[in-house]
């Protein structure tokens, strides 16, 4: 069975420097993560940055920590809190976002006062961090001028749904951008509606309705102002986790298109399968696979060309875990 997707072309992900095993931290260590320099290298390109050592700090240097304001920290040296790098962290980040057009995703070290996106210490005038934590200043400028664009921290890609649903994402942001490359149109973007449907059923089926509803009148709206609007809406929707609910749903509906064409004892089998799937018995590959191969004996045009089937690389393993 053909994928719907082209998944050949190498998408490319920023990526703090320091995950990839460049000693660029304060101390001039690293924190190298070999899931990133080592699993994910074989499948992406990285563009690796380090905020801190491009705006200017040493290897090795004072070490800087957030203070003040949670939601508006600023980001001083812990010895000499009068080295003040905020604004030149902000602005390095909106510089960034902008350069790096071409990216397709983000992969951020967690905890760190320029990249952490979540959580990071925020300290207090009574010396003790503020509940809650704030966010890296370079990852909070940089994420505020890409909104659409996957973001995620190291850490959180050892959990396995986390790491394909970000990975999902880095992919269909991928296509996306080859669908600009290539020009949008009205059609064009019905056309890749239409290939994330089941995956967007799995992912937020209430979004999905109204992405349906957004695009019911499409045609009274021109290209340009549609489009982002369409995508902003569909990053969104694929940012919601998939849960074994919603992708035994999808694995139901996919039945349907081969009711016609498979056995009694076929037809239970496969709905055995997804039952268990969804009991946590055995992982989603294993009804995936199934699905698949009933689809190449049955080819279905429709469902050849749905990413939910292959969102990424088999290779990447990404469901054997889920």
């Amino acid at each position: 069975m053909s994928t719907p997707f082209d998944l050949s072309p190498r998408p490319t992900l920023g990526i703090s420097a320091c995950l990839l095993g460049d000693p660029v931290r304060f101390n001039g260590g690293h924190k190298e993560s070999r899931l990133c320099s080592h699993d994910l290298a074989r499948y992406f390109d990285f563009v690796p940055l380090c905020p801190e050592v491009a705006i200017g700090l040493g290897i090795p240097r004072e070490p800087i920590r957030l203070v003040g304001d949670p939601d508006s920290p600023r980001a001083v040296g812990t010895r000499r809190p009068e080295n003040d790098h905020t604004d030149a962290l902000l602005e390095f980040g909106r510089t960034k976002a902008n350069q790096l057009d071409g990216i397709s995703g983000y992969i951020f070290m967690q905890k760190s006062p320029s990249c952490g996106l979540e959580r990071v210490k925020v300290y207090q005038d009574n010396g003790y961090p503020a509940e809650g934590g704030g966010r890296g200043l370079f990852a909070k400028a940089f994420c505020a001028s890409r909104p659409d664009l996957p973001v995620e921290e190291d850490g959180r890609l050892n959990d396995p749904v986390l790491r394909e649903n970000f990975l999902t994402r880095v992919y269909a942001y991928a296509q996306w951008q080859a669908l600009r490359r290539e020009g949008l149109s009205h059609k064009a973007i019905l056309d890749f509606h239409a290939r994330y449907k089941y995956q967007l059923m799995a992912n937020d089926p209430v979004q999905y309705k109204a992405l349906g509803r957004l695009l019911g009148s499409i045609g009274e709206h021109r290209v340009e102002d549609i489009a982002p609007r369409y995508f902003s809406a569909l990053m969104a929707a694929l940012k919601k986790c998939a849960t074994r609910r919603t992708h035994s749903n999808v694995l139901q509906h996919l039945c349907g298109y081969l009711k016609r064409h498979l056995s009694r004892d076929e037809k239970a089998e496969l709905l055995r399968l997804i039952d268990q799937y969804r009991s946590g018995i055995i992982p989603l590959v294993v009804p995936i696979t199934l699905l698949k191969h009933h689809f190449h004996g049955h080819p279905d045009r429709y469902i050849a060309q749905q990413a939910y089937l292959q969102p990424h690389p088999e290779e990447l393993s990404l469901r054997n875990a889920l």
